[in-house]
């Protein structure tokens, strides 16, 4: 254990430490005058007089060397490129100091630093087509409007933003849920690589943390406090992108959310949203005017309005069309599903959905389902 200890040094022990959560901690340095070294210094009954403070914290706050190792976190900082910057640095995201249970500090990887208001664009992991498109459009269009777009890097939705703002050449920023030395989800790997030299990945949690049900949401919270908004473009009930949205109300951000079809799962927690006050967006202009920026003069983008080329400009047999109207209104359809819609055998089915996928007609999901492209 070093003797003496600076204060980033304090700040960083102390943002590792287990059961030592955001909302004690700032409670803690509210005691010690904001003083990281004082606190880490203190005997057990000047912790322990602190309210939520027992013997087990204030031995781990005493005994911090047992539970971290500052010397190899130093180690790895410095090997990885990785800035740890505390809420006392120029650089930490001044909304994010604003809120209630701010971390004490951030690892940062890319030389990116926030320049620009951001808005949160986030949603399901298991996106449709229509939700990947337009969370990838919006992303691109705020990033060319001078937005940093800020997300999570997950499957999905995530993925498509911050590729939407890379598109452009715009700024934008991934929190992780896990420590900065784990990429997650590792087929991520190229857009991890990406972010590094455009924009930023960040992260609350020391080396080595992995991610599990308490770190998703802690980075969610993240998510809306960097944020001005937050967008929702798709997302079940009980999505991880509906924490994001709780946390945005808590923090007063503004909650916008992207409508979508009635008989899909995957809109139905942005409906709910719409219903118990949300903003709805069906453009660009419509984030605009509610954080009341201005849109320079340029070609509208609007992303609503955007449809796929005609279909008559594509030479479609006639089975073809007639199975590509089981798909109007967006409707996403099993292969049963459509034999069972189209009267055809499922061989016949099958063979059709080859040449409409080949035609750049439809798409196959994940789950096996079809949908317009």
């Amino acid at each position: 254990m070093p003797t003496s200890l600076t204060p980033h040094q304090a700040r960083l022990i102390l943002n590792a430490l287990p059961h030592v959560g955001p909302v004690l901690l700032k409670r803690l340095l509210e005691q010690f005058e904001g003083d990281p070294v004082a606190l880490l210094a203190a005997n057990p009954s000047e912790l322990t007089a602190v309210h939520g403070v027992g013997k087990m914290i204030a031995a781990t706050l005493n005994q911090w060397s047992s539970h971290f190792d500052l010397a190899r976190e130093e180690g790895l900082l410095e090997t990885t490129a990785t800035r740890f910057i505390s809420m006392d640095c120029a650089d930490y995201p001044q909304l994010l100091r604003e809120t209630y249970d701010p971390p004490i500090g951030l690892y940062w990887q890319g030389n990116y630093t926030l320049d620009r208001p951001c808005v949160a664009i986030v949603g399901t992991r298991k996106a449709t087509f229509y939700g990947l498109s337009v969370a990838k459009r919006f992303a691109a269009e705020l990033a060319k409007l001078g937005f940093c777009v800020v997300s999570g890097m997950a499957r999905g939705t995530d993925t498509a933003a911050h590729e939407g703002a890379l598109s452009v050449g715009g700024k934008t920023v991934a929190v992780q849920g896990c420590g900065l030395d784990i990429i997650y989800p590792p087929e991520n790997i190229d857009l991890y690589k990406t972010l590094l030299s455009e924009g930023a990945v960040v992260s609350e949690f020391c080396f080595g943390r992995r991610a599990d049900r308490q770190t998703f949401p802690m980075r969610n919270r993240v998510v809306a406090g960097m944020c001005e908004a937050v967008l929702i473009v798709e997302s079940d009930r009980s999505g991880g992108s509906m924490i994001t949205a709780r946390f945005a109300g808590e923090q007063g951000r503004s909650l916008m959310a992207v409508p979508g079809r009635i008989d899909q799962a995957s809109s139905a927690g942005c409906h709910q949203l719409l219903r118990d006050g949300a903003i709805m967006v069906t453009c660009v202009d419509d984030i605009l005017e509610e954080l009341r920026y201005h849109r320079p003069q340029a070609p509208d983008l609007n992303v609503a309005s955007e449809s796929p080329a005609p279909q008559d400009s594509i030479a479609l047999s006639n089975e073809e069309a007639a199975l590509l109207q089981c798909f109007s209104g967006g409707a996403i359809l099993s292969l049963d599903a459509l034999t069972q819609q189209s009267g055809k055998s499922a061989a016949a089915v099958a063979a059709l959905l080859m040449g409409l996928e080949l035609k750049r007609q439809l798409v196959k999901r994940s789950d096996g389902c079809f949908e317009l492209k």
